[in-house]
């Protein structure tokens, strides 16, 4: 299978990326990591038209994190 072609540098993608690096930091100073956190984008066959919008992957993760992240959510709601 021929590798992926990188995801075209857009105004959209870079929000996207902005956004997903403020919210790993965010999880990572609240001591939770989602390590398959990426960019998806809604054209995934055709990479060189402009982005419409760009998505936040969060990915999957463990029971025990997921629990983690209702705490820091639970957390932030009741101050």
């Amino acid at each position: 299978m021929p590798p992926t072609p990188p995801v075209p540098h857009t105004p959209k993608i870079q929000e996207a990326r902005d956004a997903r690096d403020a919210l790993a930091t965010a999880l990572s100073q609240a001591g939770i990591q989602l390590p398959a956190m990426d960019i998806h984008t809604p054209w995934a066959d055709d990479r060189k038209a402009e982005a419409r919008y760009a998505l936040v992957h969060l990915g999957v993760c463990s029971a025990p994190v997921a629990h983690m992240l209702a705490n820091v959510i639970t957390k932030g709601i009741t101050g």
